[in-house]
């Protein structure tokens, strides 16, 4: 199997097993032997590893490739694996089949879902489209490829902005379906469009009162937000009332996170976003000091993948993920048209 090189524009956002020293510890014990067997299984059915940044620290550092969703599966589309077993939610392997219709992909468990992407259905976007007649649907990659099909075009949290802004005036905007990016991008575009009411249970539960009691504890912190989070505006407004030096604050997707991470030098940060993140934050810089904004930014469809379960995956074929052909052309189309305006950038 070769390796494939990083997507334009993505090569900041992945890392590798060998992207930092790995922590050691009590829950490190047994790690190097399962680690040893589950790339023995991966090499026998040919398989690349790819992990999302919010996973079990075991499978990230297990992994052959971690970062976001999209610039994951770019990435095993170029690889010459003849599977590719993702390590993340469904939708996340569903745009792996969509971008490599050839390979084989599998998830440790079928499971393990996306309650932002629950939010909205084809039908949904079927729904709206016949009341705008010539609208434009814009489907943040955090969606079914059933969702992605019915959509002009995606978009990430990194690129969202650039998508939105190229669109031509005039025609009604579906942006969809996380709220609180709807608003950033608004805020941002100066756009007027309808947003889908739909939110993400991890990031909309990080509040803006918890952002405001970590900044005052730690008022030199640099603060990384995902735009997803309940507690974005609030940012922004503390930043606006002079509360937070514009300077130190940053609205980032996971993979811009990490990039982040890799210039902080000594320093410290607060991060908003599924605490699955700060390992990967830790290991691109061990030097500095990185704290969630809420300990309690856990996503349990995340976790749902195990050490066990991905064993039994690679022993087992365990399970396969697959997209109509007649669906996953149409989702593909949606994503072409995104990376037309430019580059993609980071995924979620």
């Amino acid at each position: 199997m070769t390796p494939a090189a990083p997507p334009a524009g993505t090569a900041g956002s992945l890392v590798g097993p060998g992207a930092g020293p790995l922590p050691v510890g009590p829950d490190r014990e047994g790690f190097d032997e399962w680690a040893a067997e589950v790339r023995r299984l991966a090499r026998e059915r040919d398989a690349v590893l790819l992990a999302h940044n919010y996973q079990l620290p075991w499978i990230q550092d297990v992994a052959d490739h971690v970062g976001d969703s999209l610039a994951l599966s770019r990435l095993a589309a170029r690889s010459d694996a003849r599977t590719i077993v993702f390590c993340g939610v469904h939708f996340m392997a569903e745009t792996a089949k969509i971008l490599a219709p050839d390979r084989t992909v599998l998830v440790p468990d079928l499971e393990a879902g996306c309650s932002l992407a629950d939010t909205v259905t084809a039908q949904g976007v079927r729904d709206w489209r016949e009341g705008h007649p010539g609208g434009i649907v814009v489907a943040y990659v955090n969606t079914s490829a059933a969702v992605k099909a019915e959509s002009d075009v995606c978009c990430t949290s990194s690129n969202a902005v650039e998508v939105v802004a190229s669109l031509p005036e005039g025609p009604d905007v579906l942006f969809l379906p996380d709220m609180f990016l709807g608003q950033h991008v608004a805020r941002s575009t100066g756009r007027h469009m309808d947003i889908w009411m739909g939110e993400c249970h991890v990031h909309a539960g990080i509040s803006p009162v918890q952002l405001r009691r970590r900044v005052a504890e730690s008022p030199g912190a640099e603060l990384l937000v995902h735009p997803e989070c309940g507690c974005t505006t609030s940012a922004l407004w503390l930043v606006g009332n002079g509360d937070l030096p514009p300077e130190r604050t940053h609205v980032l997707s996971t993979a811009g996170m990490v990039d982040a991470a890799k210039r902080l030098g000594s320093g410290h940060a607060l991060v908003a976003t599924e605490t699955g993140i700060l390992h990967q934050l830790r290991r691109a810089n061990p030097a500095a000091t990185f704290e969630a904004v809420s300990d309690q930014a856990e996503c349990r469809f995340m976790k749902m993948t195990t050490p066990e379960k991905l064993l039994r995956c690679l022993r087992e074929g365990l399970y396969e993920v697959d997209v109509d052909e007649a669906t996953a052309r149409r989702a593909r189309r949606a994503v072409e048209a995104m990376v037309a305006v430019g580059s993609p950038g980071g995924g979620e």
